[in-house]
């Protein structure tokens, strides 16, 4: 299978990109950037400006909001399929959380600005957005529920 293809397949399967048509896919793919991180790597810290949304191809990579870097609790784990990094791009605001490298991981990068021109191109885009961020916060819901006690 051709790396176009192999990367349609996995955008499919992404909640960000999930109203998207195979034809708007193969648009959206020659946009991706490859990049990776080794283990022990940063991939960016709470208080950043995020310039770039990330789909993990391989790896897994752990979110903190822990204000100490050294200490590694991570509120979620993510891996191969999904997102991270898109809230930044969206509200325009620092980065809420450090990303952690828990493995050697490859990703594909979105820009900020590519992600804006998607968006204007096809509104449906913003409705998968707002899915899988709803998603994420009906999944901390319960975690939250059992700190507060």
């Amino acid at each position: 299978m051709s790396l176009h293809f192999e990367r349609i397949l996995l955008l499919t399967k992404v909640p960000l990109f999930s109203y998207l048509r195979t034809d708007q896919l193969s648009r959206l793919e020659p946009l991706l950037e490859p990049v990776a991180w080794p283990k022990g790597e940063r991939v960016f810290e709470a208080g950043d400006m995020g310039l770039e949304l990330y789909i993990i191809t391989s790896g897994r990579i752990g979110i903190s909001v822990d204000p100490d870097p050294g200490r590694q609790v991570f509120i979620n784990e993510l891996k191969a399929g999904d997102c991270l990094g898109e809230m930044a791009l969206i509200d325009n605001e620092p980065r809420s959380a450090t990303a952690h490298v828990l493995e050697d991981t490859q990703a594909l990068a979105l820009e900020k600005d590519r992600l804006h021109g998607l968006l204007m191109s096809y509104p449906e885009l913003g409705i998968g957005m707002l899915r899988a961020l709803s998603q994420r916060l009906r999944a901390m819901t319960p975690k939250l529920a059992a700190n507060a006690k």
